[in-house]
């Protein structure tokens, strides 16, 4: 199949290497020269140093050429970037094509889901046939990149697109489930960032492993009520796209999120902290839509209510900690 990744990042470049290795044509682009250079002499991405990128992975910055004769599409670029790109993208994009998203946020000013903005610019250029699937899991490039064995849901209305990417992306190192519930898959893999903060936060202040293994669930049932009044399927909270990516992105080393949770929690300033972290950190993207959708649904968040005001507020963290033991009691259900 010939395939188009648009993004360059570690999570594009871990797959232009899976899908390259199983057989299919795949072009790579990105808006940044300096990343196609180096790619292109080195073969080799930074935050990737132990993986070489197949020469049969083609790299251009040219959108036109890179999505023309494709038929699938992965956008593998930032949440902020997914409109903009798509936009880019869709004139180019042929009309019985599949685009998969692997972005994991939600527009602050729309509340819209990653497909439902690439829709968006789909129906600006009158493409019907196109369909949509949202790719996630608990999946970092990191370990994809090296073949460790990964597990990973494609989402979609469509239940044949869905499982057009499961068929092109299964092989002996990643398995893929389906799942037609892409609004719940999507609300998690956007809300999960932020309860990993918070995990990376408790951390940062020295707490232990119950600490953790409390933000974890406490932090699983608040994005569960929220995806219920919006009208997900309670079952995806508790798979791959729920509990396993938040463990995942809550505890690994790979984790942005988690780490910079770890340095707010340890005193840093946010802007340090994303020097530090040196890469986009989706949990603070998604705070501002997270807090909006709470309120639009009546849904309470306290966890995610508390992270909002440590990163956007200036907030103290320890005071935090105090405010949420000490709320009032409930059951726990």
């Amino acid at each position: 199949m010939n395939i188009t990744i648009l993004g360059a990042g570690t999570w594009g470049t871990a797959l232009a290497r899976m899908l390259s290795s199983t057989g299919n044509r795949v072009t790579m682009w990105s808006a940044v020269e300096s990343e196609i250079i180096k790619l292109s002499e080195t073969r080799v991405h930074p935050n990737l140093p132990n993986v070489t990128l197949p020469e049969n992975v083609e790299l251009t910055l040219n959108i036109e050429d890179a999505c023309k004769n494709s038929e699938m599409i992965l956008l593998a670029v930032s949440s902020v970037y997914i409109r903009s790109v798509a936009h880019a993208a869709m004139p180019f994009i042929q009309k019985d094509s599949i685009i998969v998203n692997l972005a994991k946020g939600i527009e602050p000013n729309t509340l819209k889901s990653m497909t439902e903005i690439i829709s968006d610019e789909i129906s600006c250029c009158e493409h019907g046939n196109v369909k949509l699937v949202a790719l996630s899991g608990p999946t970092h490039a990191e370990e994809v990149a090296m073949d460790l064995p990964t597990v990973i849901v494609a989402a979609s209305d469509d239940i044949n697109a869905a499982q057009t990417v499961q068929n092109v992306f299964s092989n002996n190192v990643m398995r893929v489930y389906t799942n037609s519930d892409i609004r719940g898959v999507e609300l998690c893999g956007a809300m999960k960032n932020i309860v990993a903060l918070a995990a990376g936060m408790s951390e940062g202040l020295g707490y232990g492993d119950n600490s953790k293994a409390a933000l974890v669930t406490r932090g699983m049932a608040e994005i569960t009520r929220l995806g219920l009044a919006m009208g997900c399927d309670m079952r995806t909270f508790y798979g791959l796209a729920g509990i396993g990516d938040l463990i995942v992105t809550a505890t690994s080393r790979h984790s942005r999120n988690n780490k910079a949770g770890k340095l707010l929690g340890k005193g840093y300033s946010l802007k340090d902290c994303l020097t530090e972290v040196g890469m986009v950190v989706e949990g603070i993207n998604a705070i501002p839509a997270a807090i909006s959708l709470s309120k639009r649904y009546n849904v309470e968040m306290p966890i995610i209510s508390a992270v909002n005001d440590i990163v956007n507020f200036g907030s103290s963290p320890l005071q935090k900690v105090n405010q949420l033991m000490m709320r009032d009691y409930k059951n726990e259900n």
